[in-house]
């Protein structure tokens, strides 16, 4: 059965379509009330003059449904499908960007506390998201600091014969030795962590000082101290909760975009406790490919009234006199006018009639992304405002309020201070628009903050240390060091490594050696860490360095590596998400930029180190030249090429008559001695 005879018998329940090109990939994912009705409409003559669903017909050769019971179900088997097949027809989330969530791995017989953006499955105890990222970081220093619950990578599972450092600056129990804690005491400390992170605050003071009286009764007074200061902790979050939610309204999250000249860029405000927290962008190039003007799904198409006029090529037809099946999203009063938005909307007084652009529909673009944003997430602000309607936002608003518990509500506000909200992030659309697609060079200020948020670092770097290793088959291995500091690349800082304790092909050793010597030196002078180590490389090497930092009790330094051809970032401790990066990113172009500095160096000094190799072994070769006459040629001429050039005469003035002679005629076989 051909595509055009499947889609007459297709059903008129509700569903998802996936068309298939000759390959059988799936290049197009859509969800429908009525299979039957939304599918014909691709077939119709103003659908195919549009760009995408014009070439969408072209390469697809057959298609597949998935009947379902409602539009709610139909539009999480879609998100699920696009995200799974990410067909290149549709809109696709490019933003790799996830907030951080705090885990609690409470299957573990001693639990673990790390940050992470993957919700696995597993039966820890997740809690987030957090906005901004680094408040994660923060929480979890927090519980090291209060409750000595460690995030290390240690088998607790086994007792060891010696405590890491972390113990011993008192941010871990030490679960890892026995008799260092019991586990009813730890059992006790996951407890109030728990707690904490859930936000219970008067459960866990009640507990705590609890404790904290009978140990001042039976005389602990070191652990009396210790649950008064997790007390005082306790009290401090608690003041700073009460002053930010007093009087304020519930979260939201808060939607802006601006399209020019076939590109998009949206900010996502999130709004937490009545204050603008974070924000989020995305962008989009080549859009108008991606965008469908097909018929809205939910109309139905008299294809079989007598009347009709014959669809061009297929065998269908549409009433003479039906209108033409468009979509006219833009706000009344602008209809069939190109419009680019700031603050999109209809009181912002932002809209711009431009020359005529690429068709851009906003609505589509808001459904794709909400959807890929919320649903299956496991929190869900309970109101999003974005600038736009679009034709699935009720459904999309009752099938998160179904899955979340609670009302949420999608809304286009047209006045007041939720507008203002909505356009003050149209206008920061428009900044990262210019700033993406206008190549506008940020800040140093503002990179470091990108760097930081990416690579999920406690604080802004100051100062990178990059390191790389540099050999051709074993052969003369050296190592490089390159400094990124305030900005800049520091040269004065460079430093060069012969590595000494590893031969033949062996990088993993090398880069652990080469680290390790570093940082004993830095710790031996008492210089200042790096805020930030970056190696080039994949996960040998990242695994490498951090044995060779642990060995010197360095746990805490953050630690990444970037592998060269799928310039992925791993950073140490979180290797199972690696961080993909927009190609567009100025944090990956910092990255590359420091990473291709190091290569640079390394392979300029690798070269240097062999060219001493080869001119040293072509002296050696000649009968009756030892190291120290071989010394005493190079310093006397300065270099090997002057000592081929030399006459028998001039190298007779620095070593005997007849070596001169064995050496010149090692360099003019062929000719006669002058």
């Amino acid at each position: 059965m051909d595509l055009y005879e499947k889609i007459r018998t297709l059903p008129t329940q509700p569903g998802v379509y996936l068309y298939k090109n000759a390959e059988g990939t799936v290049i197009y994912v859509g969800k429908a009330k009525n299979l039957r009705a939304r599918v014909r409409s691709y077939l119709l003559e103003s659908s195919q003059a549009d760009a995408k669903t014009g070439s969408l017909m072209r390469e697809a050769v057959d298609l597949e449904y998935i009947l379902v019971g409602n539009e709610s179900e139909a539009l999480a088997l879609e998100t699920n499908l696009i995200k799974e097949r990410k067909p290149r027809f549709n809109i696709l989330l490019k933003d790799d960007k996830s907030y951080p969530y705090i885990k609690l791995t409470m299957r573990d017989r001693f639990p673990k506390v790390f940050v992470t953006r993957r919700l696995l499955k597993d039966g820890a105890a997740y809690y987030g998201p957090y906005f901004p990222s680094n408040l994660a970081w923060r929480v979890v220093e927090l519980i090291h600091r209060s409750f000595l619950i460690p995030s290390c990578k240690v088998d607790l599972s086994r007792y060891h014969q010696r405590a890491c450092l972390q113990y011993y600056i008192h941010r871990c129990l030490g679960p890892c030795v026995e008799e260092l804690t019991t586990p009813e005491i730890y059992a006790s400390a996951v407890r109030d962590a728990a707690l904490l992170l859930e936000g219970r605050h008067a459960e866990l003071e009640r507990t705590l000082t609890t404790r904290m009286m009978e140990a001042a009764q039976s005389e602990r007074f070191e652990a009396a101290a210790k649950l008064r200061d997790q007390l005082s902790t306790v009290h401090q979050l608690q003041e700073k909760q009460r002053a930010a939610t007093a009087g304020q309204d519930d979260d939201a999250d808060v939607f802006g975009y601006h399209f020019e000249d076939g590109s998009l860029a949206v900010n996502l405000f999130h709004v937490r406790a009545g204050k603008i927290v974070d924000r989020r962008e995305f962008f989009w190039e080549d859009l108008p490919e991606l965008l469908d003007t097909a018929a809205p799904e939910e109309t139905e198409l008299d294809l079989n009234s007598t009347n009709a006029k014959v669809l061009k090529g297929h065998g269908f037809s549409r009433a003479a006199n039906e209108p033409k099946w468009e979509r006219a999203l833009a706000p009344e009063g602008n209809a069939g006018q190109p419009l680019r938005m700031g603050g999109p909307g209809p009181d912002s007084g932002t809209w711009e009639t431009t020359k005529p652009e690429p068709s851009f529909h906003a609505g589509q673009v808001f459904s794709a992304l909400l959807k890929q944003l919320y649903i299956d997430q496991q929190y869900v602000p309970r109101s999003i405002l974005v600038p736009t309607d679009f034709d699935d936002r009720e459904a999309l608003a009752a099938l998160l309020s179904e899955r979340t518990g609670h009302r949420i509500e999608i809304a286009v506000p047209q006045r007041g201070e939720k507008r203002s909200l909505v356009d003050l992030a149209g206008l920061n659309a428009k900044q990262s628009y210019i700033q993406r697609f206008r190549v506008l060079e940020p800040s140093r200020k503002t990179i470091q903050e990108a760097l930081a948020e990416a690579l999920m670092l406690p604080e802004l770097p100051r100062r990178i240390e990059c390191f790389d290793i540099s050999h051709i088959q074993g052969a003369e291995t050296v190592a490089s060091l390159v400094v990124w500091e305030d900005g800049a690349m520091n040269k004065q800082a460079y430093r060069k490594f012969k590595v000494k304790t590893v031969s033949g092909v062996d990088d993993f050793a090398a880069m652990k050696e080469v680290v390790g010597r570093r940082y004993k030196r830095v710790q031996e002078e008492k210089q200042p860490m790096p805020s930030l180590i970056l190696v080039d490389g994949g996960l040998g090497q990242l695994h490498s360095a951090a044995e060779a930092l642990e060995s010197l009790g360095i746990t805490s330094l953050p630690l990444a590596s970037i592998a060269k051809k799928e310039e992925v970032i791993y950073l140490y401790g979180n290797e199972e998400e690696p961080i993909v990066l927009d190609r567009h990113s100025p944090v990956l172009h910092l990255v590359q930029l420091i990473r291709d500095e190091s290569h640079r160096f390394a392979v300029g000094y690798h070269r240097q180190r062999r060219a001493m190799r080869d001119r040293d072994s072509e002296l050696l070769n000649i009968p009756g030249v030892g190291p120290q006459t071989r010394q005493r040629l190079l310093t006397h001429f300065g270099s090997l090429r002057e000592v081929q050039q030399a006459t028998a005469e001039s190298l007779a003035a620095v070593v005997p008559r007849k070596t001169a002679e064995t050496i010149w005629q090692y360099f003019h076989p062929s000719q006669p001695e002058s």
